[in-house]
């Protein structure tokens, strides 16, 4: 299948911004960042590449905290260069981040700039036509990282359908996966898609949000799959096996490296009766439940923090389980594998297994079917199944879809 055109200006010469350093002490080990090494510059640091294209015209920005260049907003820099910014849009937990996770976000008006900010994440997931009667190009830049059921991809093909629909320019400045080595899980069964599933896809599906747009192109996953127009900026001196150490947390509830590295394989908790760290400042690494008293020495109390969780599962009540705060997640960069071994851990130690998977008590989003994609998962979990015996279920889709996504990557 022919690849859609991308244009991608490059810089012939670029500098990198300290953010990008992982330092070593909020590391799982010594070693000096690959991405600190390789000088990785991410889509918006090239100003020089796209400020002249956006010159001129009246630009709308898909924006988040992560949106930045350097240390800066985007959407601030922007402004402050002579950028036309007529509106920005905002995704789950908004454009200034501060909505707690599947939060309906309500249009506003930016204080800081005056910029209008309709919200895609209320009473509208994509922007309707008058939205971009006054728009010539629209600007994506979120970062990703790298699980199907985090929600800015989403937001991407919502984009792009709008963007198709519309006859409108797609700008789209990449930035790294901190996942991208990972190309792991069950490929998506149609029959579950859901807000947290949308593409057949894997759980982990190694793809930059530049990448990902090119195959949603190229496999006509847009509605009438009329595809939508392309501009790259692709990040410069990046492989998908690189570290990569984000400047900022990507949303509320993940907040450090850790839960990151560890959230495609810890999110799954989210369709259990266990907290996964909701409620804590340590959100997606640590695993427990207050009827796991007795099994596990580990414990620690979720509580309503405004922002991040109002109301976690157990609130207020001593969970007992796992905590992997400090977890060599290089043992997971060394199997390319998501780790299943804390899910059977955790429903062999439960004591009330009818229950393990029973999400009625819990006001968050998620159940273990649409999370993990495939109905047969809770049922091998039930059932006692190894994790290489449910790894073998995932085949030939996974392979197929490893195949599949050869044919869009950026960085080879």
């Amino acid at each position: 299948m022919k690849l859609p055109v991308v244009i991608a200006w490059l810089l012939a010469t670029g500098t990198v911004s300290g953010l990008l350093t992982t330092p070593p002490a909020e590391r799982s080990g010594t070693e000096v960042s690959l991405a600190s090494k390789a000088g990785i510059v991410t889509g918006a640091d090239q100003t020089e590449a796209y400020l002249p294209y956006l010159r001129g015209k009246r630009v709308a920005v898909l924006a988040n905290p992560t949106t930045i260049i350097g240390k800066r907003h985007l959407v601030d820099s922007l402004q402050s260069r002579g950028v036309h910014i007529v509106k920005v849009f905002g995704p789950e937990h908004g454009f200034r981040g501060n909505a707690s996770a599947g939060v309906v976000v309500a249009d506003e008006k930016d204080p800081a700039t005056g910029i209008p900010i309709i919200s895609l994440y209320g009473s509208k997931r994509q922007p309707s036509a008058a939205d971009l009667a006054d728009v010539d190009v629209l600007l994506y830049d979120l970062q990703d990282v790298g699980c199907r059921f985090y929600t800015n991809i989403n937001a991407l093909r919502n984009l792009m359908d709008a963007c198709a629909q519309n006859d409108k320019e797609l700008l789209i400045l990449d930035r790294p996966n901190p996942n991208g080595y990972l190309v792991d899980g069950p490929v998506l069964d149609m029959q579950l898609k859901s807000g947290i599933g949308q593409f057949p896809i894997p759980i982990a599906h190694g793809l930059t949000v530049a990448e990902f747009a090119q195959m949603a192109n190229g496999e006509k996953w847009l509605p009438g799959g009329k595809p939508c127009r392309l501009n790259i900026i692709p990040v410069k001196n990046y492989r998908h096996d690189m570290e990569y150490m984000l400047p900022v947390k990507p949303s509320p509830n993940l907040n450090t490296q850790q839960s990151i590295l560890l959230y495609p394989s810890t999110c799954l908790f989210e369709g259990t009766v266990l907290n996964h760290g909701r409620g804590t400042q340590f959100p997606f690494t640590v695993l427990g439940s207050p009827a796991l008293k007795g099994k596990f020495d580990f414990a620690y109390t979720p509580v309503s923090i405004p922002g991040m969780s109002e109301t976690p599962l157990h609130m207020n009540q001593v969970c007992y389980g796992l905590d992997l705060r400090q977890y060599d997640t290089r043992e997971l960069r060394k199997t390319g594998r998501i780790n299943l071994d804390w899910m059977i851990t955790l429903y062999n130690a439960y004591p009330d297994k009818e229950h393990f998977f029973d999400r009625t008590q819990s006001k968050e989003i998620g159940n273990i079917n649409g999370l993990a994609g495939t109905l047969d998962f809770k049922k091998q979990i039930e059932a006692g199944k190894s994790a290489p015996e449910i790894r073998a279920s995932w085949e030939p889709g996974l392979s197929q879809y490893k195949q599949m996504r050869r044919k869009y990557l950026l960085y080879k």
